[in-house]
């Protein structure tokens, strides 16, 4: 079955008016792409195999078919304090753990380079993996060594993860010091940018600080990604796209993939997980330690109720239809990532249920299919244009 062909047919139907009872079968006619997730250095790197039913974590192959995700895009991340030196190396090395993964189940999984091959990749009934780079401190500024991550399938590159770079500055560092100077792309920067233009590699401005962010959309000739961010208008976390941000970014023609972190759902969820912790540990409660050791101490019960209330994820997705319009939202879950996803949406099986609920919230099979995943693949394929000339 050709999704491709089938959504077109979809959208171009003058009635797009369905049951929400019919939903499992809409969402398995959809394009379902998670444009972010971090089970390599979760599973993957550690030596899981998650070619079988995993106990733990957010992902393995077996509920990647359930959950109906035809394209997921693989984050190949590093911190940048623990590899000041080796990060390219580190880098090839999550990917060398990607590929022999692959090879183990290619009845299940393919790599894909490009939009052609998701298509070829879908039409086979296997799921189609993407390589997304989080963190520009892997190309240890190296033109070339982007170049090298390119030919090896990354199709994004997320700038910055939480820590300046000496060509970008991000923006969990830009919070902590209002004031400092030398903010935003310096030349080196802006030449990275440039050169991912390009390639058809695309700009993904997660973690970006905000004068990156503006410095990128005034250069980039190519619609950018927001790989796994929210709407900071409803949760103030500086991972989150305020309103100045959102309506550049519809300008630029971009993509924003909503996040399914708890914190960046929910503001309340830091102080729902200390009070859950004090009433369940009461005078055991330890003193002074950060909120993820507490929610991570937690029984699993526990957690559940601490984690955000499935609602807050419709209401970004609303939130950020309203701001940017259908055809700029897409779904970047971060599983994997993270240590608290949404109640419901519990692991990469439960996309289906997501799919159901902005059914029932009246969104057409049209607008499902662009924010499950055709607006992830526009922005693909706007990005490939012309990439045909690159030289190296």
């Amino acid at each position: 079955m050709n999704k491709f062909l089938l959504l077109t047919a979809i959208i171009g139907a003058c009635c797009t008016s369905v049951k929400a009872q019919d939903y499992k079968k809409i969402h398995q006619e959809l394009l379902v792409v998670d444009g972010h997730n971090d089970v390599i250095i979760e599973s993957i790197l550690p030596g899981k195999d998650i070619g079988k039913r995993l106990k733990t974590g957010h992902t393995d192959l077996p509920r990647l078919q359930e959950g109906g995700v035809d394209v997921q895009v693989f984050a190949v991340w590093s911190d940048d304090k623990k590899y000041q030196k080796g990060a390219f190396k580190h880098a090839n090395d999550q990917i060398d753990a990607l590929e022999s993964m692959i090879q183990k189940n290619t009845s299940k999984i393919e790599l894909a380079k490009n939009s052609a091959d998701i298509d070829r990749i879908q039409q086979s009934g296997k799921i189609a993996a993407l390589i997304g780079i989080e963190g520009g401190n892997m190309i240890e500024g190296s033109i070339s060594n982007l170049e090298k991550l390119y030919d090896r399938g990354a199709r994004y590159l997320t700038l910055t993860w939480n820590y300046n770079l000496p060509w970008a500055s991000a923006a969990a560092i830009e919070v902590k010091t209002k004031g400092t100077k030398n903010k935003g792309l310096n030349e080196q920067g802006k030449a990275i940018i440039k050169r991912m233009n390009e390639l058809g590699m695309m700009i993904d401005l997660s973690h970006a600080g905000k004068q990156t962010f503006y410095d990128v959309l005034s250069i980039s000739t190519k619609p950018v990604l927001v790989s796994h961010s929210n709407a900071a208008a409803l949760t103030p976390h500086y991972r989150n796209l305020d309103d100045k941000q959102l309506v550049a970014l519809k300008k630029n023609g971009g993509v924003v993939g909503v996040n399914f972190y708890s914190e960046f759902l929910d503001s309340n969820f830091r102080s729902r997980v200390k009070r859950l912790y004090k009433a369940h540990f009461k005078d055991k409660a330890e003193a002074n330690i950060s909120v993820d050791k507490m929610y991570s101490k937690l029984p699993a019960k526990v957690k559940y109720k601490a984690d955000a209330p499935f609602e807050h994820v419709l209401k970004h997705i609303d939130y950020l239809v309203s701001k940017v319009g259908i055809d700029h939202v897409a779904i970047g879950s971060d599983f994997d990532g993270i240590n608290s996803a949404p109640q419901q949406l519990e692991d990469v099986s439960k996309f289906p249920i997501l799919t159901k609920a902005l059914l029932e919230k009246g969104y057409s099979q049209q607008d499902l299919a662009k924010i499950m995943g055709l607006n992830f693949i526009r922005v693909l394929k706007e990005n490939e244009t012309d990439s045909a000339t690159k030289t190296h």
